[in-house]
């Protein structure tokens, strides 16, 4: 139970610097996306900078999960074209909706019950995907 508690702490602390850094609001994320603001590029790039080291200090010094295990770091395969699919559906939602994923659960906590129907739409998109992952080119 200890550890549930230290997930939810963290996420709690997670929803609380995305909010007050402003990075679940979708007037950010539309500046963004018209290219008028550097905020939201700023938080992603921070973002970039600090999983790169954070992979690298795993790399190097054999950093152990919760478990004792060792990280294992796949090798991503080449090929791009699917990444920039990806990508793009990805963004395309991103702008649509005004919020990438993880933010939904925080925006319907701030109290816009608005994303429930976001959220509903990303499970299905999920569910959705495992249904047909198979037919497609992976």
């Amino acid at each position: 139970m200890i550890k549930v508690i230290k997930y939810i702490a963290v996420g709690f602390l997670f929803g609380v610097v995305l909010t007050k850094s402003e990075a679940v609001s979708w007037y950010r994320i539309y500046e963004m996306f018209q290219f008028h603001s550097f905020h939201m590029y700023g938080i992603i790039g921070t973002a970039v900078v600090t999983g790169i080291v954070g992979l690298q200090l795993i790399k190097y010094k054999n950093i152990k999960n919760n478990k004792g295990n060792p990280i294992v770091i796949p090798v991503k395969e080449k090929g791009s074209f699917r990444y920039w699919i990806g990508g793009l559906l990805f963004g395309l939602g991103w702008a649509l909706v005004g919020a990438c994923p993880g933010p939904i659960f925080i925006l319907l906590g701030a109290g816009f019950y608005s994303l429930a129907i976001v959220l509903l739409g990303a499970v299905a998109g999920t569910f959705l995907y495992g249904v047909i992952k198979d037919h497609l080119p992976h």
